[in-house]
């Protein structure tokens, strides 16, 4: 292992991001970044004009009635919020906002002004994706980079991906060639449960997160949100006898195509993870 154990990789201000839209299967991306701004405090600090970047047929505001009783209109936005990481203090900015209908240079280039105002050097995007994996089984999540000296501090892969990309492919692309440090984080969600909330696929982008960072994240409830969505998505499939054999053909295929990672790299990171909620270090309350 390159790391020391307990280590953090990546060091200084970062920028998570993630949006909702094309980019999120299953809402589990921004949820991730919900969970995060609760559990640390964030405030949010700045918010985009979506008068800009959004096609209101498309995105529509919503109205509704408030405790006063009166009735408001909520556009969609992107917010850019800001939290102190609770063990090593370091600042992180937690960009959520829904992916833009146009102008996605600009709207890019002002999130990344933003960023560097705040000091950030490293930007990481956070996605989610429909796939052929099974519920009963853990999530796959990806972690990747383009510039090799990022794959190589923090043991990444390039992205083997060509086609058509969101936003968080624009923004990551953007950062790198403002000389950030740039990351992707992708989770994929079993895509016959397509549907939000998808809280197994949630935890799972969470915990690369923190690897990533090397930061405790607090779960909350999530955990027992994940048991209960697989109970359900166990008890939908008993009832349909097309989509349990198919699930268990996806089980097969995936242990199968598993079975020679024996894994002490995978014991390995539970361990580091293990060890970082048992001793967060200075600082943790």
């Amino acid at each position: 292992m390159s790391e020391a154990l307990g280590a953090s990789p990546l060091t200084g201000p970062v920028m998570l991001a993630a949006f909702e839209g094309w980019n999120d299967a299953g809402g589990a991306a921004t949820q991730a970044l919900v969970h995060l701004h609760e559990m640390w405090g964030a405030e949010v600090v700045d918010e985009l004009d979506p008068e800009d970047y959004h096609d209101f047929q498309v995105n529509r505001p919503t109205v509704a009635v408030g405790e006063d009783g009166v009735r408001t209109i909520t556009w969609p936005s992107t917010s850019i919020a800001v939290a102190d990481r609770p063990v090593d203090e370091e600042r992180v900015v937690l960009v959520h906002g829904i992916e833009p209908s146009m102008r996605w240079r600009r709207y890019c280039a002002e999130l990344l002004d933003a960023a560097e105002r705040l000091g950030v050097r490293t930007v990481v995007t956070v996605g989610a994706l429909l796939a052929d994996v099974p519920h009963t089984r853990p999530i796959p999540v990806t972690a990747t980079a383009e510039d090799p000296a990022v794959q190589a501090t923090l043991r990444l892969d390039a992205s083997t991906y060509e086609g058509p990309t969101g936003i968080v492919g624009v923004l990551g692309h953007e950062a790198a060639r403002r000389g950030m440090r740039a990351l992707s984080v992708w989770g994929a969600v079993p895509h016959y449960v397509a549907h939000p909330p998808s809280p197994k696929a949630t935890l799972a982008l969470l915990q690369r997160l923190e690897e990533l960072l090397g930061e405790p994240v607090p779960l909350g409830e999530l955990q027992d949100d994940a048991e209960a969505w697989q109970h359900g998505v166990d008890e939908l499939a008993a009832e349909d006898t097309e989509i349990a054999e198919y699930v268990a053909a996806l089980e097969e295929a995936k242990d199968t195509a598993e079975l020679p990672e024996a894994s002490g790299e995978a014991i390995a990171r539970e361990f580091e993870r293990y060890l970082r909620r048992r001793d967060p270090g200075p600082g943790a309350s």
